[in-house]
């Protein structure tokens, strides 16, 4: 009887044990339904970037990058070689959903219409806009750990990069704290030296200038097309040495490049109606093909469009310069941040976001993405001097080369400017790849950011860009409303006559 009762029990306590054992095991319900095999757990993240901005691998072999720290080559793409890297790296599979958008405000009307996405790229502006709308998810103390070998971002971003996105801020947040930056440059004109000297392509006004009818091209958007006037219309003030010695000079260039008083677009609209009547076009991409093939002599162009548009350029022995204008240029950013209706409370879909910006800031990959795009990231390499090897191998002079310039790039690689971040470079590529890879200090001093506009100020922004690219009935002229209106007369007639008929 007590061997029959002790192994009843034995049977019950073998049961609970069991069934605690199933309890707590870490397998999941999909692992239950196969048959008691683990079935891995896998992060879906949404990405939605730039088009043609990021290294889509493929490369031949002659493109094979030698640097002293080792080759750097693009076989795969960089979305496959970072979900190969995150399981290596996490243990845990990922599955990248990659699309693209067109510009800022194609990706926010995408966004408004219920797109959903996890990571995206937007430029400054729009980034700000994201910020003010309280629709971003704040990056995570961990993101920032510099102990952390994997947080290539925190710590390889350019020192002088960084300080803007931690001074600049929306609603008391600073820009790092939401936002990790991509690429960045300035804008400025590529223009060919045999036709448009260094002086006139030195200034917002080339655009307008009647010596250079239908041989100029401007940008079909509204943010960089405005800039560009108001530097025109302001271009005494922004010239004098009274502005330019201000103590408060950045901060006054700051508010002038971004003005939007009432008489400011208006005389930024009679501007750039001028363009439209000087110009060969108004264009989004087609400006580098027109430049490499001599329909235009110059050309408002981004300093990463401007690198390619040499690059081609060269390649038919037809050598293009770039400028950037005296009045001011604007400094723009691109960079990742998550969003609330993508991300949301989700750790997992985070930390895959977080890794796929700091995946992109490692040092070969920043070399890969720049060489597929052309741009110029944020990243500068921290202690890893591949980057500048970089900028080295593709703008350094041949050993044998005798007219040459030193070019200091110290304020981006690093916080005191040390004489190992300067390139002895052509002398010639001080006014060409090189200047708009990585302008100058004193091109960088007269840059502006452009803001994030108010609801108001995009309204009337947005309805001058009408105005121009369309028609603005106030600028028609008064022969023109006296014929339609007499037409409108003689139809008028015509039709009472048939009616009585």
């Amino acid at each position: 009887m007590r061997i029959e009762i002790f192994n009843r029990y034995r049977s019950i306590a073998v049961l609970c044990i069991c069934s605690f054992l199933v309890l707590t095991c870490p397998v999941t319900a999909d692992a239950a339904k196969s048959g008691g095999r683990e079935v891995e757990k896998e992060v879906t993240l949404r990405v939605c970037n730039w088009e043609e901005y990021i290294d889509l691998g493929d490369w031949d072999e002659e493109e094979t990058i030698e640097l002293d720290s080792g080759d750097i080559i693009g076989e795969n793409t960089m979305i496959e070689d970072f979900t190969q890297w995150y399981y290596e790296t996490y243990g845990i599979r990922v599955r990248v959903e990659y699309s693209t958008f067109g510009t800022n405000e194609d990706l926010y009307n995408m966004l408004t219409l219920g797109d959903t996405y996890d990571l995206v790229c937007p430029s400054e502006y729009m980034i700000m806009k994201l910020m003010t709308e309280d629709q971003l998810v704040p990056l995570s103390e961990g993101f920032f750990d510099g102990s952390d070998q994997n947080n290539y971002y925190s710590n390889g971003v350019s020192p002088y990069i960084r300080e803007i996105f931690e001074k600049n801020e929306i609603g008391g947040r600073p820009w790092g704290d939401y936002a990790a930056g991509y690429m960045w440059g300035i804008t400025g004109i590529v223009y060919n030296p045999g036709l448009v000297s260094e002086e006139d392509a030195s200034s917002w006004k080339i655009l307008n200038d009647p010596d250079y009818k239908r041989q100029v091209t401007i940008k079909d958007n509204v943010r960089d097309s405005y800039f560009a006037a108001v530097g025109a219309i302001k271009s005494e003030l922004l010239n004098s040495e009274e502005f330019k010695n201000d103590p408060d000079y950045q901060k006054r260039l700051e508010e002038e490049m971004n003005d939007t008083s009432r008489e400011t677009i208006a005389d930024a609209q009679e501007y750039l109606q001028d363009v439209k009547n000087n110009a060969y076009s108004f264009e989004t991409d087609s400006g580098k093909a027109d430049m490499v093939t001599g329909k235009v002599a110059a050309n408002l162009q981004w300093s990463g469009d401007a690198v390619y548009t040499m690059d081609q350029a060269d390649e038919d022995d037809f050598p293009l310069a770039f400028a950037v204008p005296s009045e001011s240029t604007n400094i723009y950013f691109d960079g990742w941040v998550m969003l609330k209706n993508g991300i949301g409370e989700d750790a997992a879909k985070q930390h895959a976001a977080e890794a796929f910006i700091n995946f992109n800031s490692r040092p070969d990959n920043v070399i890969r993405n720049m060489y597929y795009v052309g741009y110029t990231s944020v990243i500068s390499g921290g202690e890893d001097m591949r980057i500048f090897e970089y900028a080295d191998w593709c703008y350094g002079a041949e050993e044998d080369e005798e007219e040459v310039s030193e070019y200091d790039l110290g304020y981006f690689f690093s916080e005191g400017g040390e004489e190992e971040y300067v390139i002895t470079a052509p002398s010639d590529q001080v006014y060409r790849q090189l200047f708009a890879q990585y302008p100058t200090q004193e091109a960088i001093s007269r840059s502006s950011i452009m803001v994030c506009f108010d609801e108001d100020q995009t309204r009337e922004i947005n309805q001058m860009w009408i105005n121009v690219r369309c028609c603005n009935i106030y600028d028609i002229p008064v022969w023109v409303w006296v014929f339609a209106g007499a037409s409108v007369c003689v139809l008028a007639v015509f039709g009472i006559r048939k009616l009585r008929r």
